[in-house]
């Protein structure tokens, strides 16, 4: 029973979806904002659970699959089938409430931030090639290194800029914090990529025979740990204190804010030898619920 309820919670993409509220909560915290409307983080909610199931559900007669997660879909094909289009159907009515809501606003947004949200759903679009092939064969997963980059990007506009431009559209606030803005975009963005690069080493051999050169077929699996993880992770870190020295940070949120590095660099390690795949949903995801959770206990402490 136990073990069921944990794969209908990741398999089924519930808990990503917690992630994208927790990284929005975490976004407007850090800017000090007040919180976005109730509806917003529902539609995100489901939003995100109807996106990464859409990709992940497969047809009712496949075989068997080897693969744990391709399996459970297999079995609650009827399941999938019935409650996304329950899902499909309150995000319509949330997204329309939400555009209601922002309408006023709209004519006031920046130009840049246009064509930053724009970016965003086209990103997403694209990624898993969900346009008809007969309008527009471009399928960014198949992209090799640039694809956890491009994931990245999805998750920073999402959690970084949408709740900002949900207050701005609905209460007419001006954000005057704009380096703090950017510093979170681009910083969820780098974590992000970094979250999806661990992923692709789940999928380095279905990578490798697919001939998708990722970084971890490109340059092997302990390679990729020591060459492009670390790297990545030590440059955030020494980017994180720098910006935390320039806007006079106390001691206690900077330490707040270095766990998630820490964490992300204990889990990079611990990549060195195999594991299952509910090891890196509940692992590897976590380490953005971790990220989210001291970024919001950060600002409480700073106050």
């Amino acid at each position: 029973m136990y073990k069921r309820i944990i794969q209908f919670v990741f398999f089924a993409n519930y808990f990503v979806g917690l992630l994208a509220v927790a990284l929005s909560v975490e976004t407007v915290c850090q800017l000090g904002l007040p919180l976005n409307a109730i509806y917003y983080y529902l539609f995100l909610f489901f939003a995100t659970v109807l996106y990464y199931t859409w990709a992940y559900t497969v047809p009712a007669n496949i075989a068997s699959s080897p693969n744990p997660r391709t399996e459970w879909y297999r079995r609650h094909h009827s399941f999938i089938k019935k409650s996304q289009l329950v899902i499909a159907i309150v995000c319509a009515l949330l997204g329309i409430w939400q555009v209601k809501a922002a309408l006023p606003g709209l004519a006031d947004l920046p130009f840049y931030y246009w064509l930053l949200l724009f970016s965003i759903p086209v990103a997403g679009i694209l990624y898993y090639g969900l346009l008809p092939p007969s309008f527009l064969s471009i399928n960014l997963r198949n992209t090799g290194w640039l694809k956890p980059f491009v994931i990245g990007y999805v998750w920073a506009g999402c959690v970084s800029l949408l709740p900002v431009v949900v207050h701005m559209t609905e209460n007419g606030l001006l954000i005057n914090k704009t380096g703090l803005l950017i510093w979170l975009f681009v910083k969820n963005w780098m974590f992000c990529t970094v979250n999806a690069i661990m992923f692709d080493i789940k999928d380095y051999a279905d990578d490798a025979n697919r001939e998708l050169k990722t970084f971890a077929v490109r340059f092997g699996l302990n390679k990729t740990i020591s060459f492009v993880l670390i790297p990545l992770l030590l440059i955030g870190f020494v980017a994180f204190i720098i910006f935390a020295a320039y806007n006079n940070f106390g001691y206690l949120p900077v330490l707040i804010n270095l766990v998630p590095f820490i964490c992300l660099l204990m889990v990079a390690y611990s990549l060195h030898q195999p594991w299952e795949l509910l090891y890196y949903l509940i692992i590897i995801d976590g380490l953005l619920l971790i990220k989210a959770l001291c970024g919001i206990l950060s600002t409480i402490v700073s106050k």
